[in-house]
C-alpha cells in the first residue's frame, strides 16, 4: 500500500495545496479530506490518479480546506452516472455533521442533474466513534478526535505489522492514545517549527510544532512519522528544516513530504 500526498499545507496556504491524500493499493483509492476547491482535481491528475476511481473518501471535519473539494467530485460524480460512466458505487464517510452539510451544499450548489446520483450510485454514510469499516480490504476503525474546533473524526487503518493512524489536523489528545499507541504510522500535523511559534502561534489554533508532534510520537513508541498541514513560508528547504528539528526528539522515520510525494506503506 502506498500514500501520495495531494497537499501538504494548512488552510491558507498559496505555494502548496491544502492536506489530502489518498491512500492506494493495486487499483483500489481512499480518499481522505479534498482540500478547499477544484485544485483536488489538478492534484489528482498530476499525481496520476483518475477522479472517478475515488469511490472510498473520508471526511475529516467540515473546514473549508478539507470539505469544499468534494463537493467538485460530487459534480463529476453527478454527471458521470447520468451519462453511465461511474462503473462503481462511490462511499463517502463522514461525521453526521459533515454528511449533513455536503448533502445541504450539493443541494444547494449543484444542479438536479448533479444532485441526481445522492442514493444512487453516490452514498452518504455517517460513521459514528468507534464504528468499523471494511476500506481498501482493510479493517477501519473512526474514532472522535474531541477537536478543540469543531468535531473532527480521525481514523487507524490496520496494515500487517501495525496500523496506519491519521489525528485529522489538531494535535494528539492524551484519548488517542489507545489507536496511536505503538501504531507503525501515525500522521499528524506540525503548523509550524518549534523555534518560529512566536511568529506562527500555533496552539492559538489547536494545531502543535514538529517539535511537539515528534515528542509525542517517540514517547508513544510510534515507527513512522509523517508530518503534515504546514505553513508554506519555507516551502523549498521545508523538508530539511522540519527533519532537522524533528530528529532532536524523535528517533524513528521521519517524513516531511512535499505535494504529490508518495510514500511505500508496506
Amino acid at each position: 500500500m502506498d500514500l501520495t500526498m495531494l497537499g501538504t499545507g494548512h488552510a491558507v496556504v498559496t505555494q502548496c495545496y491544502n492536506t489530502c491524500f489518498v491512500l492506494h493499493e493495486g487499483d483500489k483509492r481512499f480518499l481522505v479530506d479534498g482540500g478547499g476547491g477544484m485544485g483536488l482535481l489538478r492534484q489528482l491528475r498530476a499525481a496520476g490518479f483518475d477522479w472517478a476511481d475515488m469511490t472510498e473518501i473520508f471526511v475529516t471535519h467540515k473546514h473549508l480546506d478539507h470539505l469544499l473539494g468534494i463537493l467538485w467530485l460530487l459534480r463529476l460524480f453527478g454527471h458521470g452516472f447520468a451519462a453511465g460512466k461511474c462503473p462503481r458505487e462511490v462511499h463517502i464517510y463522514g461525521h453526521d455533521e459533515v454528511i449533513a452539510l455536503l448533502r445541504e451544499l450539493a443541494e444547494l450548489l449543484l444542479s438536479p442533474r448533479e444532485t441526481a446520483c445522492l442514493g444512487h450510485g453516490v452514498e452518504l454514510i455517517p460513521v459514528s466513534a468507534g464504528e468499523r469499516r471494511t476500506i481498501l480490504d482493510r479493517e477501519v476503525t473512526f474514532f472522535d478526535l474531541r477537536a478543540r474546533k469543531d468535531k473532527q473524526f480521525g481514523f487507524s487503518l490496520d496494515l500487517p505489522g501495525g496500523a496506519l493512524v491519521c489525528c485529522g489536523d489538531e494535535s494528539y489528545k492524551p484519548w488517542e492514545e489507545p489507536y496511536v499507541r505503538g501504531c507503525q504510522w501515525l500522521l499528524h500535523e506540525a503548523f509550524c517549527l518549534h523555534s518560529e511559534a512566536d511568529i506562527f502561534r500555533p496552539y492559538e489554533k489547536a494545531h502543535s510544532t514538529v517539535m511537539d508532534a515528534c515528542k509525542t510520537a517517540q514517547d508513544l513508541g510510534v515507527r513512522n512519522l509523517v508530518l503534515y498541514h504546514t505553513e508554506d513560508t519555507h516551502l523549498p528547504h521545508r523538508k530539511a528544516l522540519y527533519q532537522a528539528e524533528g530528529a532532536q526528539y524523535f528517533t524513528g522515520n521521519l517524513f516531511v513530504p512535499d505535494d504529490l510525494e508518495t510514500i511505500r506503506l508496506c
